[in-house]
């Protein structure tokens, strides 16, 4: 635990970095961790819609900056929040990038795609089927992180969202409607519902009758991480 300057414990600091366009993941931390437990958040710029060039200039031009920033509030944890940006290099670069913003910040950072992949391998599945709000471009990426890690991805889909910010725009509803219709006919072990964007966290139980599987989202996988990352439990 932190200790204040008057001697009373504090809260665990989670450092969060997520593109400048999210709305979603600082509720559902907030709303989904512990009472005490503080978010503290650093933007990388990104403007318009999510492609491979807009994640590179994340990564390459913004990333580091907002490490440095959220090493100065020597946090506890660091989350970093793109599922896209993470796997867009492959896990080997993403294990790479987590040791870059621990060395910046000074603490464990778990990324989304990493803490997927756990989450999978917990839940001993081999198979997965993917639902996401992005392009065909970015979701080529997406399964090849997953199918790097050992898991099959029989299959994928995007809503194709025009501009990042728009994609907190998707409605619970249409998460778990969209979910319905792409996964008739589709076998695998597990469903993945991408994006630290989307409002899936909220809906979690839902979409596992909807999809009649277990289900793993990007949000609730980082909660999960960060828990056990930090010893916290609900």
């Amino acid at each position: 635990m932190n200790t204040s300057l008057n001697g009373n414990v504090e809260g665990k600091r989670v450092g969060l970095i997520v593109p400048s366009t999210n709305t979603v993941m600082e509720p559902d931390l907030y709303r989904n961790l512990p009472k005490g437990t503080t978010v503290h958040t650093s933007r990388m710029l990104l403007e318009g819609s999510v492609t491979i060039e807009a994640e590179e200039l994340m990564l390459d031009v913004y990333l580091p900056e907002c490490a440095r920033q959220i090493g100065t509030l020597m946090p506890d944890v660091v989350v970093f929040g793109c599922t896209s940006a993470g796997a867009l290099r492959g896990p080997a670069y993403e294990q790479e990038l987590a040791g870059e913003i621990s060395k910046a910040t000074g603490a464990p950072t778990i990324t989304i795609m990493g803490a997927v992949v756990d989450e999978l391998k917990r839940l001993g599945v081999k198979s997965v089927a993917v639902l996401t709000p992005y392009s065909e471009e970015i979701n080529d990426t997406i399964k090849e992180s997953l199918e790097s890690s050992g898991f099959t991805v029989p299959y994928i889909n995007g809503m194709d969202v025009k501009g990042a910010f728009n994609i907190a725009a998707v409605s619970p509803d249409e998460i778990i409607r969209y979910a319905e219709e792409q996964l008739k006919g589709v076998e695998s072990d597990c469903l993945f519902v991408s994006c630290a964007n989307l409002k899936s966290v909220d809906v979690l139980e839902e979409l596992r009758v909807a999809a009649g599987r277990p289900v793993v989202t990007s949000n609730q996988a980082v909660l999960e991480g960060v828990k056990r990352t930090i010893n916290i439990a609900d």
